[in-house]
């Protein structure tokens, strides 16, 4: 009788470590990306960093700025149809980022996405989120917020909910470009965000709108 082995998980661990610390000097090389600690400092204390979105490479950048032992319990809030799209996607999404991954269609999903947003939290994991959902590519610099930011901050409100702005990534990729050109990203960490007591839910994500939009640094010509 041949017994058929089971493939070690360590090539598979190796290769995504190596991945991540590629995509950690590829961003910085690029982009020169700087974490700008304003209202927090580095810490290992649990927390939720929110985010505006404007690129696919927001999440990468903001997990790529932070120092190895955060990235290493920090994941990200991530869309399942995209990451899922093709292999180098799934092995980036799932080994090397450790995406908490979101099926978005609503009518389509079998699973409660808040589920595996507290699943991961209760184990423990820091995570990236986006509270606008889809990317905003229109003129004003934040879409309204959806709920899964209240709903977090209501199970879970022992976690620090960072405000977190990515500032001048759209400049580095413009629409249409495949090159990205080398200009300095910055990524701000604001002051943490806190749910009052009997808060409701619009008033709330209007308050962590706000806070996040502080954060955004003056255009100038």
């Amino acid at each position: 009788m041949i017994r058929r082995m089971t493939p070690s998980p360590f090539p598979r661990r190796l290769a995504a470590r190596v991945v991540g610390q590629a995509i950690v000097l590829f961003a910085r090389a690029i982009t020169a990306a700087q974490a700008d600690w304003r209202g927090v400092g580095p810490s290992a204390r649990q927390r939720v960093y929110f985010a505006n979105h404007v690129s696919n490479a927001d999440m990468p950048m903001i997990w790529s700025v932070l120092p190895h032992h955060l990235r290493l319990r920090t994941r990200p809030v991530a869309a399942a149809d995209y990451w899922l799209s093709n292999g180098l996607r799934a092995f980036a999404g799932r080994d090397v980022f450790q995406a908490v991954l979101i099926d978005r269609r609503p009518d389509a999903r079998t699973d409660d996405p808040m589920a595996a947003i507290v699943e991961a939290l209760e184990a423990g994991a820091s995570l990236i989120i986006f509270p606008e959902g889809l990317r905003n590519q229109g003129p004003e610099p934040l879409k309204p917020f959806r709920s899964g930011l209240f709903n977090i901050a209501t199970a879970r409100p022992e976690v620090e909910l960072v405000p977190t702005w990515i500032a001048n990534l759209n400049s580095v990729m413009p629409k249409g470009e495949v090159i990205p050109l080398p200009l300095m990203v910055r990524v701000i960490f604001g002051e943490p965000v806190t749910l009052g007591d009997g808060e409701g839910r619009q008033d709330f994500l209007k308050r962590a709108a706000a806070a996040l939009l502080a954060l955004k640094p003056e255009d100038r010509t």
